[in-house]
């Protein structure tokens, strides 16, 4: 099918036109890897009648906030929803009028995946889903699978399918991304991702460049995911980080059980002006929000336009007082907060250059709804004497 109708990066023509059974996109950050391959998916659906295409994700709520976003995206954006004779997003299934079936899932165990079989799968964001899993979708698609994901450590792909570019009688592709394959991002972006890859070598290994390899020296490793907050749990504050242009405003609330910590993500888009972010949140928050003090002006705004905002105290030595308070909790972080979990697989400490040793300071990149998180502890997490910490 001619792209004519949508812009494409370098991307799109590699995976499209690939003659190999499995097509594994490893990617840095912004390679556009994910959005690339929704599209070469809607080409397929339209051009090819009567195919399954089951996009698979670790959960519902990831891919309604990864790859299923995405796909809407793409499709508004570009005017494309005339190509559909029905779009169910309750269900998560799309129908072109060529007959083609384009779904959004998840499984939970090897046996949910033994059911069914499809024309094209794409797993999506591959390191958060079982190689049990991954073996049945696999075997049970007729014509190809697309993978991607970012390379931060080796898993299943690199071992049961990159090792010898062959799994049974199936041929496999390796396509590495950057940044630098995507011309939609602005030059700021860019020469941030540089600049960060610049000060970090093995951040920008991973991230910069997407080559495999393992980012050490992470700040919180003391985290796992949760399906949802539990009812029980009891709400400290919503926290939120302004951003515009190339970094996203980004919100999450915190709560609190049995003295351990539950973050849900809330909101995470460029873009937004504050009578925007008022519009998104006021709704669905309850309780304070608190917010970045260095915008004075954008909090007098949202108090103006209704919401209960304060700003977070920041005092010297903040940044490094905020990350200690954190530290001393398990921290529990949802599933569909898929920005937040992004950001805590990269957030890490600066690396002295000349003795390769880290220093203490987070390195100031994808840290926005960590920066927000960190509000919280700044406001809401007080010291005792003896060193422990209370909520207030």
């Amino acid at each position: 099918m001619s792209n004519s109708v949508f812009q494409t990066t370098p991307l799109y023509s590699a995976n499209l036109y690939a003659t190999e059974d499995i097509v594994v996109n490893q990617g840095g950050t912004y390679s556009s890897k994910t959005y690339t391959i929704n599209q070469v998916l809607f080409s397929l659906a339209i051009s090819e009648p009567n195919r399954i295409i089951t996009i698979v994700g670790e959960s519902i709520p990831n891919l309604k906030k990864g790859a299923m976003r995405d796909f809407e995206t793409f499709i508004g954006l570009n005017g494309l929803e005339g190509f559909f004779q029905s779009q169910n997003k309750t269900e998560r299934v799309y129908k072109t009028h060529s007959n083609s079936t384009i779904e959004f899932t998840s499984y939970v165990t090897a046996q949910d995946a033994h059911s069914g079989k499809r024309d094209y799968l794409f797993i999506n964001e591959a390191p958060g889903i079982s190689w049990a899993i991954a073996e049945q979708l696999i075997n049970r698609t007729n014509i190809r699978a697309f993978i991607d994901y970012n390379p931060s450590i080796p898993f299943w792909a690199h071992e049961r399918l990159l090792a010898t570019k062959q799994f049974g009688n199936k041929k496999v592709k390796l396509i590495i991304s950057d940044h630098r394959h995507n011309p939609f991002l602005t030059q700021d972006q860019h020469d941030h991702i540089e600049k960060r890859a610049a000060e970090d070598p093995e951040w920008g290994r991973v991230y910069g460049r997407g080559l495999t390899g393992k980012i050490e020296g992470l700040i919180f490793r003391n985290w796992s995911h949760c399906d949802e907050i539990p009812k029980e749990a009891e709400l400290i504050a919503n926290s939120l980080d302004f951003g515009f242009t190339n970094d996203p405003t980004a919100c999450i609330t915190v709560y609190r059980m049995d003295g351990e910590l539950y973050i849900d993500e809330r909101l995470y888009s460029t873009g937004l002006t504050n009578d925007k972010i008022a519009d998104a949140l006021k709704p669905a928050l309850t309780g304070v929000t608190i917010c970045d003090s260095a915008e004075p002006k954008s909090i007098a705004e949202l108090r103006n336009f209704g919401m209960y905002v304060e700003p977070a105290i920041k005092g010297p030595d903040s940044v490094k007082n905020s990350i200690d308070s954190l530290k001393r909790y398990k921290m529990h972080i949802t599933r569909s907060s898929v920005n937040v979990i992004k950001e805590m697989n990269s957030y890490k400490w600066k690396v002295d250059k000349v003795t390769g040793n880290a220093v203490n300071e987070p390195v100031d990149f994808m840290n926005h709804a960590i920066d927000a998180l960190r509000y919280v502890a700044l406001n809401k997490l007080k010291p005792y004497p003896s060193g422990k910490y209370v909520i207030v």
